[in-house]
């Protein structure tokens, strides 16, 4: 509370309103408690909106500018944006760490997110001069041909670096705080914070670059460095408490290895193998599009940049609804695997109606398959998020979370990856009528990825479907 005491009269009054608007509107506020007020939950949760912003300007501004605008290969776009899948598997070695890190301070999550945050910096900091080097401006026929793609692959990596770091170590941070019985709400709460600063990044970067220009792009991209450095400093400031007895001259024991911990969790949870896999799947079967959003509506349906921007932003409140209605089925005793499941059937009608709006030439129609789609994707995420906390142990929670985290964000870099190299292969078969005369226009390599997309989903709903028969017979 010393920093909401040391704000202005009017900042304090602001951050009332906004605890007392939480309180009443937010999914998942009834996570508070008097040690860990709403206001000190929210301020912690601007982590989770410097994630959002840097994921909108990856998945979503980046690519398509890249794509449309500066006219490089979907495939190489796709395999830029997900870099950050080669750290994804360190998600769960960085919540194991965390968990055991002995420091002098006597700190635990902290060092791993302020590192998060340097990375995540640094990554956005190089981003604008590696872009301008791979678009062909400036003094860039100096440079060799690789040099662009390689330094643009640098940036995307150390964001994706930065922000999985600063996410695993802070969600772990955030159960650390809460009371055991509220920890599947509190990280709830972080991730509708995440779709919120997902939602009003896509608004003010599509306000920006209505008009599009190279200039504007890089302060874009700029302000989004300094405005990560500021938001995780006043999220972290005297949240973690300082205990001594975690230093490495009061531990005597030594500290278990990963492959230790990893068998001790797994062995005390028995469904985590099965329920990795449905994650995995599920993921997948989500994101595979997230590439493709913005540019097929750019390309197939016309749409300028700002409009194209507003798709991600309906997708983030599809989203935060998916997660109301969840966090409200959930605090009255639905199973979280039903609830993953009820996402994934959200899914699979959402693509149909994404692939029949090429067919009208309908953007409203695909915005609601959109909205659709992010409406599943939330019920399926947070089902699955809390089915992995209620069987969390309560020393692996930094573990327990990064290997949601890990297979998640693995899962979903293979997907957009896979999503753009499918999508070229697939158009460039049909411009040579190698798939018929029927299907030769630019939107076949759209549809079959999200065919695709459909198909994923099926698979995840046949692995759910025995964990929730289980989990029904336990409770």
């Amino acid at each position: 509370m010393a920093l909401e005491q040391s704000l202005p009269t009017s900042g304090r009054r602001l951050v009332s309103a906004w605890a007392t608007l939480g309180s009443r509107f937010l999914p998942f506020a009834d996570a508070a408690t008097p040690d860990l007020p709403l206001s000190r939950l929210l301020r912690l949760s601007l982590f989770q909106v410097s994630v959002g912003m840097a994921l909108v300007l990856l998945v979503g501004t980046l690519n398509r500018v890249m794509i449309v605008e500066l006219g490089v290969p979907a495939a190489l776009v796709a395999i830029m944006v997900s870099m950050p899948v080669l750290y994804a598997p360190l998600r769960a070695l960085v919540g194991f760490r965390s968990d055991n890190h002995r420091s002098a301070l006597g700190w635990r999550r902290v060092p791993f997110i302020w590192m998060g945050t340097l990375i995540q910096f640094g990554g956005l900091a190089i981003m604008p001069f590696a872009l301008l080097v791979l678009s062909g401006g400036g003094n860039s026929a100096a440079w060799p041909s690789w040099i662009g793609p390689a330094a643009a692959g640098l940036a995307f990596l150390l964001v994706g670096a930065g922000l999985h770091t600063t996410q695993t170590a802070g969600l772990a941070l955030c159960t650390d705080l809460a009371p055991l019985e509220s920890h599947p709400r509190v990280v709830g709460l972080m991730y509708v914070m995440l779709l919120f600063g997902t939602i009003v990044s896509a608004v003010i970067f599509g306000a920006v670059l209505a008009e599009y220009s190279a200039g504007r792009l890089i302060q874009v991209i700029q302000a989004c460095a300094v405005t990560t450095l500021v938001l995780n400093t006043v999220a972290l400031w005297k949240q973690e408490t300082r205990d001594r007895s975690r230093g490495a001259a009061h531990c005597a024991a030594p500290a278990p290895s990963f492959g230790e911990a990893w068998t001790r969790y797994v062995a005390t949870d028995a469904q985590a193998r099965r329920r990795l896999i449905a994650i995995a799947l599920g993921t997948m079967g989500f994101s595979m599009q997230d590439v493709l959003l913005e540019p097929y509506g750019g390309q197939i349906l016309h749409l300028s940049v700002g409009m194209t921007t507003w798709l991600t932003a309906t997708l983030a409140a599809g989203g935060l609804l998916g997660f109301g209605l969840a966090s409200a089925l959930l605090s009255r005793g639905t199973d979280p695997f039903r609830m993953a499941i009820v996402g994934v059937l959200a899914g699979i009608p959402a693509f149909l109606i994404a692939i029949a709006s090429a067919t009208l030439l309908s953007p409203w129609l695909f915005a609601l398959g959109v909205l659709l789609l992010g409406f599943g994707g939330g019920l399926f995420g947070h089902g699955t998020l809390t089915a992995t906390m209620n069987r969390a142990p309560k020393e692996q929670v930094g573990l327990a979370l990064g290997a949601w985290g890990a297979v998640q964000a693995t899962a979903a870099g293979v997907a957009v990856a896979l999503g753009g190299v499918l999508r070229d292969t697939v158009h460039a078969l049909a411009g040579r009528d190698m798939l018929g005369s029927a299907l030769s226009g630019p939107v076949t390599g759209y549809a079959f990825v999200y065919a695709l997309e459909i198909v994923l989903l099926a698979t995840a709903l046949v692995v759910l479907v025995p964990l929730a028969a289980r989990s029904a017979r336990r409770g």
